[in-house]
């Protein structure tokens, strides 16, 4: 099989962390036979710095014209100064846009080797967390109608929340599906007493709900939600909700795992085409230091076969050498702990190329 992947290394630690997801694919298409071809752009600050906006359109068509999009990270404190409309997280918003990238799989999942990294208790930690927010993507307040006016005097910022029942009704499907191959629970998060789009939310759920009668629904005010999810993570399967929730609800879940450097996500539309990328920033602190974790960034690529390329075992093969090497005691700065081996990004990369290869 030949795939042709579009590649965002970005700004900070993106170069060093995509490079090695990259080595992972390429000893997967030498195991299993396959051909991935690469093609990389600049989007984000380094664009900026380069071509004076966050995603020139030959970038963009490169994402339009390929089988899927890998990303490290973009953006940074070098950035701040730009104007709105040209800052560096625009580049991702476009590419989201224009891909019809409408749904965000984030999984919370705590390996079992980094429990003493998690922050919450050893009780909660002991009852398991394993489940996956499903978010709008490009819908909701961070897409619709914004303005800034003078009222009286006095500075007036708006933004407008808007959504449609056909927005809300794809959503719903990509959560239902997803939960019937996990455990077959659904929590639909909303604001329902208080908005108008979450009242709208909930009762397009319920509509969608009955065509999924082996899934159990139910509901669940985002403000508790961001309260169970650290009181009793265990209880969630699929929690499905709009974009700016889950783009906070999705961040809080990360944390909860021991290390936000070890988490994948997935961004996809009606194909098979999708953009994978970790949910960590850039860190420039740390960039160019081979300190950065690979692992959120490899996870992600196995996402990609899994879902973009319909490569099961090769999705499970990195999943399992991750495993492997987490299983070994090596770690990363970021979740380093005591009677474990500190190794850099790259030499984890290593180590996660050799396990894959043992397998076979």
């Amino acid at each position: 099989m030949n795939k042709t992947i579009t590649v965002i290394k970005g700004d900070g630690i993106g170069p060093e962390i995509v490079s090695q997801a990259m080595r992972v694919l390429d000893a997967v298409a030498e195991l299993y036979g396959h051909a991935f071809t690469y093609q990389e752009i600049s989007a984000g600050g380094n664009a900026i710095d380069q071509y004076g906006v966050p995603l020139p359109e030959e970038s963009l068509q490169k994402c339009l014209d390929c089988d899927s999009v890998l990303l490290g990270a973009v953006g940074g404190p070098k950035w701040d100064g730009v104007e709105p409309a040209r800052r560096p997280e625009k580049a991702l918003l476009a590419i989201r846009k224009a891909m019809g990238l409408y749904a965000n799989l984030r999984p919370a999942k705590l390996f079992s080797q980094l429990s003493d990294a998690s922050p919450l208790k050893p009780s909660i930690v002991a009852e398991g967390i394993d489940f996956l927010v499903v978010r709008e993507l490009i819908g909701g307040i961070y897409f619709g109608a914004r303005r800034t006016e003078t009222v009286d005097g006095k500075t007036v910022a708006n933004d407008e929340m808007t959504y449609g029942e056909d927005e809300i009704r794809r959503i719903a499907h990509v959560a239902f599906q997803t939960a019937q191959k996990r455990r077959r629970s659904v929590i639909s998060v909303d604001k329902a007493n208080v908005l108008d789009t979450s009242r709208l939310w909930r009762r397009v759920m319920e509509e969608v709900a009955s065509e999924y009668p082996d899934v159990m629904l139910s509901h669940m005010l985002v403000d508790n939600c961001a309260m169970q999810i650290v009181k009793k993570p265990s209880q969630f399967d699929v929690i499905v909700t709009e974009n700016m929730f889950g783009d906070i609800l999705s961040d809080e879940a990360s944390m909860i795992t021991g290390s936000i450097g070890m988490i994948p996500s997935s961004s996809l539309g009606e194909g098979t085409r999708g953009l994978y990328e970790p949910i960590h920033g850039s860190a420039p602190d740390i960039a160019g230091k081979n300190l950065a974790n690979p692992i959120g960034t490899i996870l992600s690529a196995a996402m990609m076969l899994k879902y973009s390329f319909d490569m099961e075992k090769e999705s499970a093969a990195i999943e399992a050498a991750v495993e492997a090497a987490l299983n070994d005691g090596l770690r990363t700065p970021d979740c380093m702990s005591e009677g474990m081996s500190l190794l850099g990004c790259k030499e984890m990369g290593d180590a996660i190329i050799e396990h894959l290869k043992n397998q076979k």
